[in-house]
């Protein structure tokens, strides 16, 4: 196993163990099975377990699982506060004290402010007192790293970066998902400031695995690196030094003895130029399923009225590439849940947006096409509940 450094020079294994998706058995999680391939992962030198208050049965499986085996001290475990159901102070400990009970430890080693899509939302957990209460977890010990997980727009992602001294940050990012949510341009200012970057969906769920095009999984079987769709997908995120940690929601034996093998000599600079532009035909053929030619290069910003044409463009595309489902989950999350509303209804039509377009799109007649899609008046509810709740104020 290879290891990078956080903040504080402590090793933190490339491969990290993402817990969302433990097995379940009899509706609740596979303990024997779970336990098997956490153990697997660890003795193969996995250190990084990534849960959160929110995945049902989770914290508990892995804090039991590390007391049974007497390796809790041995592991860092990263856990989240779900800032979103935070009412004020004294929730913070209600919280917090449940999570350290259901992990069965006296302290979490990278905790996150979890599910942060606007500034907005850690504007609101100021005014609560939050940096008051990180301040005493860490001074007791029960803190060692804070940090935040983030799925909003890349703007937002440098505003809530720049506005603390955070430990650390998990973003999504892959090789699809270079220009969109924090991306790549979010991941070098981490970088730049010395904060430890936590990649998640580094695969986007399975669906660069298991839902590539027929086309793409042909030409990756061709190739002579041998690497499987995984394996292109991971050592991707390896070849670039700003990235800390992947984390991958393994759930079999197999899932981890294949990415550890991975993890144990991608490194950075192994990409090849021939691999790169081998990649870029697997993501064109990805791309010939998409709806609307958007690269996100985000020259068409900022909107006058506050458009998140990029945000629109991608969550649409999603829908073709992936599922209708998985692009209005990334929509919500995106563009809906911007405290600053971006709805494509804010369009005037001055067409500021196409004269800078370098792919020149009908950017006016496509984003209303795109919401329609998105979000179907059935679904405009919705949208409308989840912002008062997500945006609410103190």
């Amino acid at each position: 196993m290879q290891y990078r450094e956080d903040r504080h020079g402590d090793g933190l294994s490339v491969l990290g163990y993402g817990c969302m998706r433990f097995s379940r058995k009899g509706g609740g999680i596979d303990l024997d099975k779970t336990e098997q391939e956490l153990l697997t992962a660890y003795r193969a030198g996995v250190n990084y377990f990534d849960t959160a208050y929110i995945y049902p049965g989770s914290e508990s499986a892995l804090g039991e699982i590390l007391e049974r085996n007497g390796i809790r001290d041995k592991v860092n475990i990263a856990t989240k506060l779900p800032q979103y159901l935070v009412r004020n102070i004294a929730s913070l400990d209600k919280y917090f004290d449940e999570e350290l009970s259901r992990l069965r430890t006296d302290r979490v080693d990278y905790y996150l402010m979890h599910h942060i899509t606007d500034i907005a939302q850690w504007e609101r957990l100021k005014t609560i007192g939050v940096i008051d209460w990180i301040d005493r977890k860490k001074a007791s010990g029960a803190i060692r790293n804070i940090g935040f997980s983030y799925h909003g727009n890349t703007d937002n992602f440098l505003k809530v970066l720049s506005d603390y001294d955070w430990d650390f940050c998990q973003i999504q990012y892959n090789y699809l998902d270079e220009t969109t949510q924090a991306g790549v341009a979010g991941l070098k200012a981490a970088a730049a400031r010395g904060i430890p970057v936590i990649v998640m969906e580094p695969l986007r769920g399975g669906k660069l695995v298991n839902n590539l095009p027929e086309d793409a999984k042909r030409l990756i079987a061709g190739n002579p690196r041998g690497w499987s769709p995984s394996d292109w997908g991971l050592r991707w995120l390896w070849d670039q030094p700003e990235v800390t940690v992947v984390l991958s929601g393994m759930n079999s034996v197999a899932m981890v003895e294949e990415n550890v093998h991975t993890a144990s000599d991608a490194e950075v600079g192994a990409f090849t130029e021939e691999d790169r532009a081998f990649l870029q035909k697997v993501i064109g053929i990805i791309r010939t399923k998409e709806k609307v030619g958007c690269t996100g290069c985000r020259y068409c910003m900022p909107c006058p009225k506050g458009v998140d044409i990029p945000g629109i463009f991608a969550s649409y595309n999603t829908m073709f590439t992936e599922s209708r489902k998985s692009g209005r989950s990334q929509y919500f999350q995106t563009v809906a849940l911007a405290a600053q509303s971006s709805f494509a209804s804010q369009c005037i039509g001055c067409g500021k947006c196409e004269l800078h377009c370098p792919q020149s799109l009908p950017i006016r007649e496509k984003i209303q096409e795109a919401e329609r899609a998105l979000i179907p008046w059935p679904m405009k509810s919705i949208v409308k509940l989840g912002r008062k709740f997500m945006l609410r104020k103190k």
